[in-house]
């Protein structure tokens, strides 16, 4: 009896769990000069999320820069325009007022003398613009553009004449500063990025009813109009900060030009009365073109605005499961949520 006792069965063991068998590798298994398992996993854990504290503080000095230096360039460069604009408006106004027979000869000479004391200053707040106005359009799509573009990979293969569009060519495709449809709209049809075909009438038709957030500008013939398919058609895109830059500069040389016999009068130079009464004549369609240059103004100031928080949304912190080991790579195949700043995948770019 003393024996059956002795021989009852035990119930069997519980499986053992992860620690244990880590424990048991950890006794049985060792690497050069004692390095064990469990040092391996803590050295590969600590590596790794001092990888990711590094990459963050990266991350977060990138952001910074870019917003600076964004913010600085969108103050700049509107500060810019904003001034030498509203000079080109009390002109107007002034040599309105001066020829007014409505007025009496006291707030004539106010106009007068207001238009000679401003004319120094738009001298030299228009020729600083003419001398930066290029390297504005490059500094808004180096700083404004690149930088709000989430899909943007810098060391991508792209030619260096991905975007043809100069002032240059404005002038050479006779861009029309106050047709409809060549106002900034960031309504209705979408530019997709895509290249049309050779111009021809059909793509070339001026869009009198609907805006477009694109502008298709096509070479015509000097007085027939007849289209050069040779050239093909160079794209505005008001999506860009660059494209708003120059086309707003080059409909600012325009009315300068424009605004000659106000020129004179201004500078105290004699303006004979034929010319007197041409402008007269025109003052409606300046002011409705200086209009249309606030607007243009105004266009820009929004999408650049839009684009800083473009640049927020770009290095918006990352979720919990972006500093998981494996969870992070694995988001990684399928988005890009958990790197803000693109790898490169061309180092040769």
């Amino acid at each position: 009896m003393q024996q059956d006792l002795q021989r009852t069965p035990q119930p069997p063991a519980e499986p053992p769990g992860v620690l244990q068998k880590v424990q048991a590798w950890d006794s049985r298994l060792t690497v050069t000069k004692g390095l064990t398992i469990v040092t391996l996993l803590t050295g590969f854990f600590g590596g790794y999320f001092n990888y990711l504290n590094s990459y963050e503080e990266k991350v977060g000095e990138q952001a910074k820069a870019d917003m600076t230096t964004a913010t600085k360039t969108f103050v700049e460069i509107s500060n810019a325009f904003a001034e030498v604009q509203m000079q080109q408006e009390i002109m107007l106004a002034d040599f309105a007022g001066a020829l007014n027979d409505r007025l009496d000869l006291g707030a004539k000479q106010m106009d007068t003398k207001a238009a000679n004391d401003l004319f120094p200053d738009y001298i030299k707040a228009r020729t600083a613009l003419r001398q930066s106005s290029a390297v504005f359009a490059r500094e808004a799509e180096i700083y404004i553009d690149w930088p709000s573009d989430p899909t943007r990979d810098p060391a991508a293969p792209r030619t260096l004449n991905q975007d043809p569009l100069t002032e240059t060519l404005l002038n050479d495709y006779d861009f029309d500063c106050d047709a409809p449809a060549s106002l900034p709209s960031f309504e209705g049809a979408i530019y997709d990025g895509s290249k049309h075909g050779p111009a021809d009438e059909k793509l070339c038709a001026p869009e009198v009813i609907e805006q477009k957030t694109y502008v298709d500008m096509c070479a015509r013939t000097p007085g027939s109009g007849a289209i050069k398919p040779a050239k093909g058609i160079v794209i505005i895109n008001w999506w860009s900060a660059k494209h708003h830059l120059l086309t707003l500069h080059y409909c600012f040389e325009n009315m300068h030009t424009r605004l000659r016999t106000a020129r004179i009068w201004a500078s105290k130079n004699d303006v004979s009365d034929d010319a007197k009464q041409e402008f007269l004549k025109q003052e409606r369609h300046l002011r409705r073109s200086l209009e249309h240059q606030g607007t243009r103004l105004n266009a820009f100031m929004t999408l650049t605005m839009s684009q800083l928080e473009r640049i927020r949304v770009r290095y918006r912190p990352s979720g919990f499961f972006c500093h998981v080991p494996v969870v992070r790579d694995a988001i990684g195949v399928f988005s890009n949520q958990c790197m803000p700043i693109r790898t490169a995948v061309d180092e040769r770019n």
